[in-house]
């Protein structure tokens, strides 16, 4: 086999630079191939693909297709040139990648999918285990073996296929940056405010003022829509709008709260436009004196035929509605436009006594500075006509809509406040250069000869509108609402104009509102509202998001007085916005590698002042509204913090966590430890937590919020498959801590021994200061009947925690901390009881089916008798394994494993402070009295002394314990520490150590030489006359610990310390069994011999 290296493919100009060969096996083929070698020298930038019409597929990412290539790369849409290596032929092949065999895929974007992708299926690489394992092995692959290593499913091919055939199918209607967020935009930003309110706005403020003001809140917007376009071209955006962009950079804490109240939000709006619109209708009925019942009802009347209409509109389908927000957008042009021709068209003397005198300078000049009255401020003005910028997010909350969200979002969202704010712009200037302040409406008040003008702009032009100084006028700038009207060349397209502006809205916010809370609901953030999730035809339309929204639309309408919610709703589409433009900030300060936007003119700190900005607009809108839309989310997102929801949506916030606590852990680093700041950081030898809770809750005790607990598990055996156990269980030993509300983490180590993989963790774990200083462990219940080589594990773990400088505690507890085999025994019986409840279920599926006559009855009959019979035969396993285990589920080994996790009852911890290791003994008890479960349990010291000096020895302890503050209830001092333990004591600890002694003196020199080489491990005379002394004290101190401590709800003491190298295992274990043989709980503690305590403050 050979790689085509044909002259007529490396010669020619036009060669592809990326390509793939995949040489057929065939003896036709490879003879070919060789013969097309020739004496070409390597070139080793080009490889080659081939697909089965051409034997070679070009992709070419020469200059002249760029542009098709970063489309490719940004959209993921698979091309003619997208097919997949591991694409087969009918004959077994090599696959050449680079010239080399191998299973490695070239990069593809569907190995990048999620899941539940829509835009494209999920393909699954070769994992690294079958490429390590297979690296070096020339394997010929099959054609059902490559689609197996490739995909998992099927080949790329196929699914281009697959997924084209799909998309026909469907018949998904996706729309393009114009129809789907240009249009949209512009529609909803575009209000009544334009045609009733903006020349009232202009009258007040001026024009210089009036264009600031227009300014300011495109500020706002335009920084929102900057971050906006970042956040949405951060990756592929899915339906949701404002609540996904939210959620998916913040977390759903943030996204659940604003998603809500967004949605809510909308729903309100289409209220109000539909009232505006219906208030619209109501005037032109009283102009006509044709009004029904009165203006409320009238009002709930029109408002209820519109939105029950729009709500047609926006149920047949996206396309349909989006086919309305066109043509309401062309009507909206032609008024705005006819505006504009109506300012230049001649003027009559109508029009003329009503303020309007075509464009005019001294119009201009008289109306360029403010003339606030009634009240009326910078400020106030500002709040009324902000709500007419709103809408910029009416594109995005239809992302999942849009055939190309990354590219749409921004290109429209922007040029839509392009637009909007130059149409604003050009019709206050326009209106204040054209229309005085006030008019009469009188064409018989003229100027009269000889009449001072006083510099009024009016007088100028023939009129005189100085009575409007002491009585109200009802014409100009600050009185007339319909000035646009007037001033337009057709009156009616204006009134045309004003339903567009109110129906184009309405019918967006209508849309919104269901698209938003449907892709709340998806994510299950409130579990109670997943019920509106459905969606129904080929564009998932949320029908239940449209019932409950036009629900929320009605009551709004029929209420018919908006005055005091408006502001509120215009404050919960501030708080998205606010939000948004923290979301841009708190992704670019987290500084994730994941935050990489193809939009690049944006700027984190431009985006915070921008959230800043909106915080304040809406305390100057309406602080009251502002306040209750601040408490609505602080509830909100305690109420979603509290819930917890099961969601990883790789949010800034948690880029962030992690950046803080790197930042904490580097500057802890930098700060000497200090005895005032000690605490115990242990490493607790659980294994898998679930195996041994009870060691897991009494070392989480003395940790909880205080120090650092680390739950280790050591894999020995085969190396690739502990490694593979390890790895497979790392998740899911940390979820179970985290479930079961343990403050600690989990480590795992694959090593040829416990000693060796105990001895990494106890030098590789932790981080800077953030180290493990104390290892605890279970005492070896089972050392007797153990093989030699744990034991000794065993006790070498204990002498490496000394050479490594680290506090050791040891605990004891009667039954023993594994509990294994009851998890194995419940875990079996769950199993068994769930297959029997859906054997239940398939009995009960069977019977409310329709029984048919015949041969078709009979055979049912039969399944069914069967399955009954198969029912009753798991029946009676699960007794017989319920019986068969009722002695070796342990309920006592259950109960003890679940102590420490329960209240302790008034008592006492005894702790025997024998020999000062620095202060851990003393430390420990202390910080279990000072949390909840122990804080009725008293301190009892024991140590001690001499019996002629008890007094002063107490006196001694006591002063000591009180510079240290700690309380006590007792002290006792023990004087006989040092006598001989009773005979059936040391009988008893004699007949223990009596199978591990190797009895040397008994023998001859050269048998007790050999014994010795031959097992090493064993306690010899001498050193057991050695330590005698020591022995004795251990068996009197569990005769002591007996006598004074028996009823004691723990016991902590003093850990004896073995000479290395000098005491043998199994005396040393002996010592510990004698020890705390018998006793309640027991912690044997030795620190490392230094402080960890002081008096000084």
């Amino acid at each position: 086999m050979s790689v085509n290296n044909a002259p007529n493919v490396f010669l020619d100009t036009n060669a592809n630079r990326f390509q793939v060969n995949i040489i057929n096996e065939s003896r036709d083929n490879n003879e070919a191939s060789q013969e097309d070698v020739g004496s070409d020298p390597p070139h080793y930038e080009e490889t080659s693909f081939t697909d089965e019409a051409h034997n070679r597929l070009r992709i070419s990412y020469r200059p002249g297709k760029r542009e098709l290539y970063d489309n490719f790369l940004q959209s993921g849409e698979k091309t003619e040139a997208s097919l997949h290596p591991y694409d087969t032929h009918n004959k077994m092949y090599y696959l050449q990648t680079f010239g080399h065999n191998t299973m490695d895929p070239v990069p593809k974007i569907d190995y990048y999918r999620n899941t539940g992708s829509v835009s494209g299926n999920k393909l699954n690489r070769p994992s690294l285990l079958e490429i390590h394992e297979q690296l070096a092995k020339n394997i010929a692959v099959s054609t059902g073996s490559v689609e197996r290593v490739a995909n998992g499913e099927s080949t790329a091919g196929d699914e281009t296929t697959a997924s084209k055939e799909e998309e026909n199918k469907t018949g998904l209607v996706k729309f393009g940056w114009v129809k789907g967020v240009l249009v949209r935009c512009m529609l909803n930003i575009w209000g009544v405010m334009l045609f009733i309110r903006l020349s009232w706005i202009v009258g007040q403020a001026g024009i210089g003022l009036g264009v600031i003001i227009i300014l300011l809140a495109t500020m706002v917007t335009s920084i929102t829509g900057l971050s906006t376009s970042a956040i949405a071209t951060n990756g592929f955006v899915r339906g949701g709008g404002a609540y996904y962009l939210i959620s998916r950079s913040l977390g759903p804490e943030f996204g659940g709260s604003i998603g809500l109240i967004f949605a809510f939000a909308n729903a309100v709006a289409v209220a109000m436009y539909v009232v505006g619109f219906a208030e619209t209708v109501v005037e032109l009925l009283k102009e006509s004196d044709t009004i029904m019942v009165d203006e409320s009802n009238d009002i709930r009347i029109i408002g209820t035929i519109t939105v029950v209409c729009l709500l047609g509109i926006s149920v047949a389908g996206m396309e349909w509605e989006a086919k309305a927000q066109v043509i309401l957008l062309v009507v909206l042009l032609i008024a705005i436009a006819n505006f504009f021709i109506g300012t230049v068209i001649p003027t009559n003397n109508e029009k003329k006594a009503r303020g309007f005198f075509n464009y005019q300078a001294s119009i201009f000049a008289e109306n360029f500075g403010p003339d606030f009255r009634d009240g009326e401020g910078f400020f106030s003005v500002f709040a009324i006509f902000f709500p007419a910028a709103t809408g910029i997010l009416a594109g995005a909350n239809i992302s999942g809509d849009l055939k190309d969200p990354q590219g749409a979002i921004p290109k429209g969202t922007m040029l839509a406040i392009l637009i909007t704010t130059v149409a604003y712009i050009g019709v206050a200037i326009c209106a204040a250069s054209c229309v005085v302040r006030d008019a009469t409406g009188n064409i018989n008040d003229t100027v009269v000869s000889g009449m001072s003008c006083n510099g009024s702009s009016a007088c100028n032009l023939g009129y005189d509108f100085s009575r409007c100084r002491n009585q109200p006028c009802d014409y100009g700038l600050m009185n007339n609402f319909q000035v646009m009207s007037m001033v337009s060349g057709f009156g009616p397209l204006i009134t045309a104009g004003i339903f567009s502006a109110t129906l184009s809205s309405a019918l967006a916010s209508l849309v919104s509102a269901p698209k938003v809370f449907q892709a709340l609901c998806k994510d299950n953030v409130y579990k109670g509202l997943h019920f509106f999730a459905k969606g129904y035809g080929k564009n998932n339309e949320p029908i239940r998001g449209y019932v409950l929204t036009f629900v929320i639309a009605m009551a709004f309408i029929l209420i018919a007085e908006l005055n005091t919610i408006a502001p509120i709703i215009s404050n919960f589409f501030l708080a998205s916005y606010a939000l948004i433009n923290f979301s841009c900030f708190h992704a670019s300060y987290a500084k994730s590698p994941g935050w990489r936007p193809a939009f690049r003119y944006y700027n984190m700190w431009v985006s915070l002042f921008g959230a800043l900005l909106c915080c304040g607009v809406m305390f100057v809108i309406n602080w009251w509204a502002a306040l209750i839309t601040y408490a609505i989310e602080l509830f909100l997102y305690i109420y979603v913090t509290y819930k917890k929801p099961e969601v990883n949506w790789g949010s800034s916030t948690q880029a962030l966590y992690y950046i803080n606590a790197l930042d904490s852990a580097l500057a802890l680093t930098a700060v000497e430890d200090h005895v005032k700041n000690f605490r115990p950081q242990c490493i607790a030898l659980t294994g898998a937590p679930m195996i041994r809770p009870a060691l897991l809750d009494i070392t989480h005790t003395f940790t909880k919020n205080n120090g650092l607990c680390i739950c280790c598990e050591v894999y020995t055996g085969p190396r690739k498959l502990c490694v593979k156990e390890m790895n497979s269980g790392m998740a899911k030993k940390q979820a179970w801590l985290t479930k079961n509300k343990r403050k600690a983490f989990y480590a795992a180590v694959a090593a040829d021994s416990f000693r060796d993989g105990v001895k990494s963790l106890l030098q590789a774990s932790g981080l800077g200061r953030m180290k493990p200083n104390t290892l605890v462990i279970g005492f070896k219940k089972d050392w007797r009947n153990a093989a030699v080589s744990q034991v000794e594990n065993y006790v070498g773990v204990i002498h490496d925690a000394f050479d490594f400088e680290l506090g050791m505690i040891i605990v004891r507890i009667s039954q023993g901390f594994d509990i294994s085999q009851v998890l194995q025994v419940q875990e079996e019986l769950e199993k068994l009881e769930q297959e029997r409840l859906a054997l239940e279920a398939t009995i009960k599926e069977n019977e409310f089916e329709e029984e048919k006559s015949g041969i078709c009855g009979f055979f049912r009959k039969a399944r069914k008798l069967n399955i009954s019979k198969h029912e009753t035969k798991k029946e009676s396993t699960i007794n017989t394994i319920q019986s068969m285990h009722v002695g070796e589920f342990n309920q006592k080994l259950l109960e003890a494993s679940t102590q420490f996790k329960k209240k302790q009852g008034k008592g006492t911890i005894d702790i025997w402070w024998l020999f000062d290791d620095g202060g851990l003994t003393i430390l420990i008890p202390y910080i279990l009295t000072i949390r909840k479960k122990w804080k009725n349990c008293k301190l009892r010291i024991f140590t001690g002394g001499k019996a002629n000096r008890i007094e002063e020895e107490k006196l001694v302890m006591a002063s000591l314990l009180s510079k240290f503050r700690i309380k006590f209830a007792d002290i006792n001092i023990i004087c006989d520490i040092n006598m001989k333990p009773n005979k059936e004591s040391w009988k008893f600890f004699e007949e223990m150590i009596e199978p591990y002694r190797l009895y040397e003196s008994c023998k001859d020199i050269t048998t007790a030489e050999k014994l010795k080489r031959e097992t090493p491990w064993k306690i010899t005379d001498a050193e057991l006359e050695a330590f005698k002394e020591k022995s004795y004290r251990q068996v009197r101190l569990n005769e002591l610990l007996q006598e004074h401590s028996r009823a004691a709800n723990l016991i902590v003491l003093s850990l004896p310390v073995a000479r290395k190298g000098v005491v043998s295992d199994y005396l040393y274990m002996a010592w510990l069994e004698i020890l705390s043989k018998n006793l309640p709980p027991t912690l044997m503690v030795r620190g490392n011999h230094k402080n960890v305590l002081t008096f000084y403050s």
